[in-house]
């Protein structure tokens, strides 16, 4: 009791600050959504500040597998669309080896999936929570699921592109799958860009070089394939000298009014020069930050640098994805071409308040390099993600739930900055507590949480780390299947043969 009147004078103290968001409207699966400008200050929706005693806490006996809650009950984090982690994995369970379990980053395989979210009309972000009961006692899983508007059909609404490729022509890129599917896609890919868009390429071995300069296409494709055709592998891996290089080519052909990125396709197998993320992207920070140039990164190889070529992405403001094969390929090159090269936010985080009235415990499944200090949420200087039209991105918590708890759950909240005026804004929903299970939830939900609990498999976490409600992998396959077939979706039916083929490794 004394609890609850405690809760009634903060929030009735935060109304009177202003600080509280409002404006309510319809939100998916009975949450209630609010959308304001920005706002200063610490988030507070009437929850005990940071510095409070929280009433219960569970000894270590009780607890169970996850840590007792921050204090003041809030989860940061920024904003990831990678989905390089579930491709590599596909890939090397198709070749019959286990994927190293540091490789495994949870967030990723679930992104690597459609949604259904209702997406906003202009640039931003739309927010669905939605929640499910697993099969072990008073612990859930919450989706917070954010999505931008549709990548427009029509080519001329997005604004040009300058790309500037940086090219691993090093020796290990002579392996099939890696260099030659790489020219094959950018082939392609330049026979699809519009007459104003503009092509730089630089490639690197042991030293960098700007092979072709900011060139528009327009009557100039051909040039763009001669250079595209003439690369060779060879020599070693200098992937420091060929970022450099390729933001030093990418500020010298700078347009106004394009969307200006560095593209690196590499195996990211760095063996020369410098080999550290954060000291090459030092190098290269000035060029990053005042001129807004973002990195995507594209894996390619059987062998692959991942964690560098995550930490280089995330790093310089961009995203990575992982090419296998042809299919992949023109997916990424052609397809969603106009979600790699435009932009609907700049800096978007997001942070999820649960109420300690209803919530015993949580974790956020995976984003383990994307967390941001709860305080720094509303701090424009700290980075956040960049996302581009087309784009979901979803979260998921295992949120152990109190006996009994009804009422609100938490609320999720995303703040972006406009990627032109770099003005802030903000969109939150809210969940209440909730009595379906996860076979009854969403098929979409039910497609994340397959996701989820299979990377956590191939993490080979320990017993009591893993998630709650784990099935084993055959039944994993098997729900995959019946949700292959619910939703008609070929990558969910793809998705249960690679649990199988994990599943006979492990036998």
């Amino acid at each position: 009791m004394e609890r609850q009147r405690t809760r009634q004078v903060m929030l009735a103290l935060t109304l009177a600050s202003g600080l509280l968001l409002t404006g309510c409207g319809g939100g998916a699966d009975g949450s209630k959504s609010s959308s304001d400008g920005a706002r200063g200050g610490s988030y507070d929706s009437g929850f005990p500040a940071p510095n409070q005693p929280q009433g219960e806490q569970d000894s270590d006996e009780s607890r169970g597998d996850y840590d007792t809650p921050a204090p003041d009950y809030l989860s940061t984090f920024a904003l990831d669309v990678d989905t390089a982690s579930y491709g590599y994995a596909r890939r090397t369970l198709a070749e019959g080896r286990r994927p190293d379990p540091s490789t495994i980053r949870p967030e990723e395989f679930v992104n690597s999936f459609r949604q259904d979210y209702d997406r906003p009309d202009g640039n931003g972000f739309t927010v669905t929570v939605d929640g499910a009961r697993t099969d072990q006692d008073d612990w859930s899983l919450v989706r917070v699921g954010l999505a931008t508007r549709e990548a427009s059909d029509q080519e001329g609404e997005r604004p040009p592109a300058a790309l500037t490729f940086v090219i691993d022509i090093s020796g290990s890129m002579a392996e099939p799958g890696r260099l030659d599917l790489a020219q094959q896609s950018l082939d392609t890919m330049t026979e699809r860009l519009r007459d104003d868009d503009s092509v730089a390429i630089v490639t690197f071995s042991d030293q960098a070089e700007t092979v072709l300069p900011m060139t528009r296409l327009g009557d100039h494709r051909d040039r763009v394939h001669e250079a595209i055709d003439s690369l060779e592998p060879t020599y070693s891996t200098n992937l420091g000298a060929g970022v450099e290089t390729g933001y030093e080519t990418a500020v010298d052909g700078l347009r106004e009014g394009a969307t200006n990125r560095v593209v690196l396709i590499s195996d990211a197998l760095a063996n020369t020069g410098d080999t550290d993320a954060d000291s090459i992207l030092d190098r290269i920070d000035g060029a990053r930050r005042e001129h807004g140039i973002t990195l995507f990164g594209v894996g390619v190889g059987s062998d692959y640098g991942d964690a560098l070529m995550e930490r280089l992405a995330d790093k310089g403001d961009g995203h990575t994805v992982y090419v296998s094969g042809a299919d992949d390929a023109e997916k990424v090159f052609c397809e969603q071409l106009p979600q790699n090269i435009d932009l609907t936010a700049r800096d978007a985080k997001a942070q999820v308040a649960f109420d300690p009235e209803t919530v015993r415990q949580f974790r956020l499944i995976g984003y383990d390099n994307r967390r941001v200090a709860d305080d720094d949420f509303r701090d424009d200087r700290v980075d956040g993600g960049e996302v581009g039209p087309g784009h979901t991105v979803t979260a998921l918590y295992a949120v152990r739930t109190k006996p009994g708890a009804e009422g609100h759950l938490a609320t999720a909240t995303v703040r972006w900055q406009d990627p032109k005026s770099r003005a802030p804004h903000e969109k939150s929903a809210e969940l209440e507590t909730f009595d379906d299970s996860l076979r009854e939830a969403d098929p979409r939900f039910q497609v994340d949480a397959v996701a989820a609990y299979f990377a956590d498999a191939l993490r080979d976490t320990y017993a009591d780390k893993r998630l709650p409600g784990r099935p084993s992998l055959g039944e994993l396959a098997d729900w995959a299947d019946e949700l292959g077939d619910r939703t008609e979706d070929g990558a969910v039916r793809r998705l249960a043969d690679t649990i199988r083929q994990a599943r006979h490794l492990t036998d």
